[in-house]
């Protein structure tokens, strides 16, 4: 009989899921060095190994179930293994996992139980299947009422994904205002929305810019106020969704589109694969001459 804390060991002492320690332990009948050289032979410690590399490709994903979305991100080392079909089944794997439990975070997340353990196994397992390193990140996990309605939107297979929850029933609006923000990169919903700290710091680079041009010589104190504030305007005209050029008619904003059709923004969510990442940046002509020494 293997007990919990022989996995418990195995685990911390491989880094390997903890169904494929249990299994380890069972193929060895308990004996700890032989299961470590199992997990080897498998290919799953050297899975385990790779959690220093960087992930900065992969893909975006949306699941949605009734009033209930989730979205997320999944990392792999190249974009060729997130083009990969056991790739993406493990992404649709997570999100039906997520959206079938009361997960919130990456951390819950990793945590739920799945047929095949736990969502941090089946990274794990994938891993070591593929070959690179995977994991998961970003998971924002989003409800809304009867009244409301989701919207969806995937560019280049999860590069970027777009979510918009909006007050009213019409689908397409939803989707419209989804390929917009995919397209435009808004960082906030309205003015009301932006951040104090974000909108300090962006005046002050204004108001240095306007100085260096000289555009506030031999002018009242006054008029440099009204010529900041056409300046900080303008700049939140260009960041706030509700008041971006449509980009299917940059004759309407975003606000005015969807109040024409009778709906109202409530929330957008948009993620980008690899935002935040520290990219590795590989030396080619180094590890050539590395190589030949």
């Amino acid at each position: 009989m293997i007990s919990a804390s022989q996995v418990k060991e195995l685990r911390e002492a491989t880094g390997a899921g903890m169904m494929d320690c249990k299994k380890a332990l069972v193929e060895t009948n308990g004996n700890f060095d032989e299961a470590v050289t199992w997990l080897r032979e498998k290919g799953i410690m050297k899975a385990a190994k790779k959690e220093s590399r960087i992930a900065a490709e992969g893909m975006c994903k949306i699941s949605i179930c009734g009033n209930k979305a989730v979205v997320f991100e999944v990392n792999s080392e190249t974009d060729f293994v997130a083009k990969n079909e056991k790739f993406q089944t493990l992404v649709e794997k997570i999100g039906q996992a997520i959206l079938n439990s009361n997960a919130k975070t990456d951390e819950e997340a990793l945590e739920l139980v799945t047929p095949e353990g736990t969502v941090k196994d089946l990274i794990i397992n994938a891993t070591a299947t593929i070959g690179e390193k995977i994991s998961l990140r970003r998971v924002n996990v989003v409800e809304k009422n009867d009244s409301q309605v989701f919207g969806a939107y995937s560019h280049m297979g999860g590069k970027i994904v777009a979510l918009s929850i909006l007050e009213g029933q019409n689908a397409e609006v939803a989707k419209d205002v989804c390929m917009h923000v995919a397209a435009m990169s808004p960082k906030f919903l309205d003015k009301t929305k932006v951040d104090s700290d974000f909108l300090a710091k962006e005046s002050e680079i204004l108001k240095q810019e306007a100085i260096n041009a000289g555009e506030f010589n031999g002018k009242p104190d006054a008029i440099i106020d009204k010529i900041m504030i056409g300046k900080v305007n303008k700049m939140l005209k260009g960041i706030c969704l509700v008041d971006q050029e449509f980009v299917k008619n940059p004759d309407l904003t975003v606000g005015q589109y969807v109040a024409n059709n009778h709906s109202t923004i409530v929330s957008y969510i948009r993620l980008e694969v690899g935002e935040g990442i520290e990219k590795r940046k590989d030396d080619f002509v180094a590890e050539v001459m590395a190589a030949v020494k």
